[in-house]
Order: C-alpha cells, then sequence, then structure tokens
C-alpha cells in the first residue's frame, strides 16, 4: 500500500497496531458518499473523465452493497476502511479506481468521513431527544396537580407538583439537544481537498463538494481542515453534559422507587429480579444509565488527552480518535431510548407522595409569607418567628396544620385562624403562581408552551 519508499512490509506487531479497520469500517458509507461527490468533482473540472466517474459511481454502489451483506473482507494490511474500498474498487473497474485518489489524501478524507458521521449521528440523536421530551410533557400533563415534597439537599423542603418537577428536566434536555444543534453548526464545514495538509496544484472546486456533501462551506485553511478534532471534543462535550442529567433523573428513579421512598414503580420491562431474594425488584435501567455517565465522560477526556500535545497538522495518534466517540455515541443512545422508555412506563403512587409532602414543616415558608403578607413584618423577623413556631410543632409532635392557634400566638399574638388557610401541601402549591413557579395552572401552561416548541 505505501507503494516504493518501502523495500519491506511492516512487522506483524507493527501491522496490529497501525490497522484501524476494527473499528473505523463504521464509516463507510461516509466513506463512500464522500468519494462519489469528490469523483463528481473530479470529472466536472475534467480531472478525470465522465467514462472514469461512471465507473467510479457504479463500483462505489457495489462496494456498499457488499459490506451491507457481509460480503467485504477485511485484511489489517490495508489498514483501514478507505484502503479496503478502494482496493475493492481497483479490483471492479481497474484503472479508473486508482484515478478516485487524485487531489485526496486520506486525511482530509478521513477528516470528512468523520463530520458526516458525526453530523448523521447528530440527527439521529436529535429523533430520539423529540422522543423523550414528548414523553415528559406527555406525564407532566397528566401529573400536573400531583402533590410531592420538593427537596434541597435532599431534605424536605417546600411542595411541589411532581409535573412541576418533571418539565425540570424537560428544560435540561432542551437545552442539551440545542447544545447538539450548536455543535451541529460548527462541524458542517468540508475539510475535503485540503489533501494531505497544504491543498492541492489541481483546479479542484472545494465549494462544488461541499454542496454536495451537505456542508455549509469548505474549511478556510487547509492545516486546519484535516488537524481539527474539536468538533468530536464538542460533540463528546455535548453528549457528557446530557449524561448528567440523564444520570441525575436516573439516580430519582432509582430513590422514588425504594421501598424508603414509595413513590413511583417500574414495570418489569424496565426492572430486574435478584437470583437470591424474590421479593426484589431492581431498577437496574436507571441504575445503568447512571453508570454510563462516566464511560461518556471518560471518552471526552481520553480524547482531549489525545489530542492535547499535538503539532500541526496530522499525527497518527488521531487513529485514536474514532473508537471514544462511536462508543459514547453508543451508549448515550442506549440511554436516551432507555430513559424514554422509563418515561412512558413509571407509575407515581400519588398518595405516598402526597403524605411525604405533608411531613418535615414543608409549609413553614408558606407560614413566613403569611406573616409578611398580613401583619406587615420583615421577611427575616417573620423567618425568625416561623422558626420559632416550627419548633413549637417538633415539640409538640404535630405538624404545622395541627398546632393549636394558641400555641401560635404565644409566638406572635397577631396570628389569626386564617394562618390555616396557607398551611395545607394544596394550597402551598396552588399559591406559587410567579412564572416558573409549581402551581398546577402554571405547569400546564408550560406544558402547552413545549408542546407547541416540540411541533
Amino acid at each position: 500500500m505505501w507503494g516504493g519508499r518501502f523495500s519491506a512490509g511492516p512487522s506483524a506487531i507493527m501491522a496490529e497496531i497501525n490497522a484501524s479497520i476494527g473499528f473505523d469500517k463504521r464509516l463507510y458509507r461516509e466513506d463512500i458518499e464522500g468519494s462519489k461527490a469528490h469523483a463528481t468533482m473530479l470529472a466536472q473540472q475534467s480531472i478525470i473523465t465522465d467514462a472514469d466517474l461512471k465507473a467510479i459511481i457504479s463500483g462505489l454502489d457495489q462496494i456498499k452493497g457488499e459490506i451491507e451483506r457481509g460480503e467485504m473482507h477485511y485484511d489489517n494490511s490495508l489498514e483501514d476502511i478507505h484502503m479496503h474500498i478502494e482496493a475493492r474498487l481497483r479490483e471492479l473497474i481497474g484503472d479508473a479506481g486508482a484515478r478516485l485518489h487524485t487531489a485526496r489524501s486520506r486525511n482530509d478524507q478521513v477528516a470528512t468521513d468523520f463530520r458526516l458521521w458525526c453530523r448523521r449521528a447528530i440527527d439521529q440523536l436529535d429523533g430520539l431527544y423529540d422522543g423523550l421530551l414528548k414523553s415528559i410533557v406527555d406525564q407532566a400533563e397528566v401529573y400536573a396537580d400531583w402533590v410531592m415534597p420538593g427537596f434541597t439537599h435532599l431534605q424536605t423542603a417546600q411542595p411541589v407538583t411532581l409535573g412541576h418537577h418533571l418539565m425540570a428536566y424537560f428544560e435540561m434536555f432542551k437545552r442539551d439537544r440545542s447544545r447538539l444543534s450548536d455543535c451541529r453548526k460548527r462541524l458542517n464545514e468540508n475539510p475535503l481537498g485540503a489533501a494531505a495538509l497544504a491543498g492541492t496544484g489541481f483546479t479542484i472546486d472545494r465549494h462544488m463538494t461541499a454542496n454536495l456533501l451537505g456542508f455549509d462551506n469548505p474549511m478556510a485553511n487547509s492545516l486546519d481542515a484535516v488537524s481539527a478534532r474539536d468538533f468530536a471534543i464538542e460533540l463528546l462535550s455535548c453528549l457528557s453534559i446530557s449524561a448528567v442529567h440523564l444520570s441525575r433523573l436516573a439516580d430519582e428513579i432509582v430513590l422514588w422507587a425504594s421501598a424508603a421512598f414509595g413513590f413511583l414503580t417500574l414495570s418489569d420491562s424496565f426492572s430486574t429480579g435478584s437470583s437470591i431474594m424474590p421479593q426484589k425488584r431492581n431498577p437496574d435501567a436507571a441504575e445503568l444509565i447512571r453508570a454510563k455517565v462516566g464511560r461518556i465522560m471518560g471518552a471526552q477526556n481520553g480524547l482531549m488527552v489525545v489530542m492535547k500535545g499535538l503539532p500541526l497538522a496530522y499525527s497518527k495518534d488521531m487513529q485514536e480518535d474514532k473508537e471514544p466517540v462511536f462508543k459514547a455515541v453508543d451508549d448515550f443512545e442506549l440511554c436516551l431510548s432507555a430513559m424514554t422508555g422509563m418515561m412512558n412506563d413509571l407509575k407515581p403512587n400519588k398518595t405516598a407522595m402526597a403524605e411525604a409532602a405533608r411531613h418535615a414543616f414543608s409549609t413553614a415558608t408558606d407560614l413566613a409569607d403569611w406573616l409578611v403578607r398580613e401583619l406587615n413584618l420583615p421577611f427575616r423577623d417573620a423567618h425568625h418567628v416561623t422558626g420559632a413556631i416550627v419548633k413549637e410543632a417538633e415539640t409538640q409532635g404535630l405538624e404545622l396544620k395541627d398546632l393549636p392557634l394558641e400555641a401560635m400566638q404565644a409566638v406572635e399574638p397577631r396570628i389569626t385562624k386564617d394562618i390555616y388557610n396557607v398551611l395545607s401541601v394544596d394550597a402551598s402549591v396552588n399559591s406559587r403562581i410567579s412564572f416558573g413557579g409549581t402551581a398546577p395552572a402554571n405547569v400546564l401552561d408550560a406544558v402547552k408552551r413545549a408542546k407547541e416548541q416540540l411541533a
């Protein structure tokens, strides 16, 4: 493959470490697509003949079929998918196949293929995000007024609604989807035609190949075109951020499905049993989503370490760019699909959530707000009064709504029986009407906006 420069072939160890066909064969579609565009441009520029172009296109179509039928024989001596396709093309059509590589290097070829692959991956992920976001919105609408405890520090803080809680994740995943969209815009430039690193002396038309491949424009600098992998790092960064959000939601599913919480049940479709304890229903799908974030973040860190010390332009180190991206995208696609399935599958326990929301003095802030509104106390003074009332309720073993009026008036004499109008969890959530608040009417408005955005 290396031609006349080398008098002997590589050693077995060199061949093994040098070959990438074991993983970059996933780029066959992109490689064939890029080669068709390159050949079309070469013919348009009269660099190859129309007859050569016709033979090349026909041969590439045949090779694509062979690969998809599992008929391609892979050989480490050909190193990568690019040389496999080129060698097979020459077997099929002779010298015309050897002309395909005119005005092109494997450096700009693989950079183009990899960008096309990442672009396609983002488009596939966008569809999966759409499914997840719709499932969250649908569930939020159903549970818009189901009361549950809201937490800070994993301690009961204030009552919220389950619909409101779910819509928080809608906002997170909506941003994640937007980040990927931005990433796609930045990566959508065409390296093809940069050749090895300096461009080419042939009269090629890089704008034509960019247009044929759906790129916005050709990359402006040939050195950057073959050496840049920030698009792949950015993709992994987007996946890592979103994987963190998936992990947080998965962790809550694990907690809520436990007997200690009892907030929801997962069906057999997303649970497993125990080999020894017949009563167990384990939320393994959620746990595995929670774990895979480490692998996805590790892929990002690994690729950054590969790239951090490389001088311009191409170095063989960059062969290590594709495996972490392929694996991270595979893992992330699986996580998105599994989370969508769980969101559609989970069955909340209304009674358990509402009961939990009533405890731990969750309406204490409502009491303080009432003191500010009705008695014109400064909030810090109202906070102090409320703390004293909570302490008294705790001493008596009562919730705030059950504490006698006389006990409250012993702390602040001006308190009236109207205080009980704000001490129920339903009254609390219904009062949170500020934009972005948990009031059921707000949740339904948020759901409506979300549906319009998704439509």
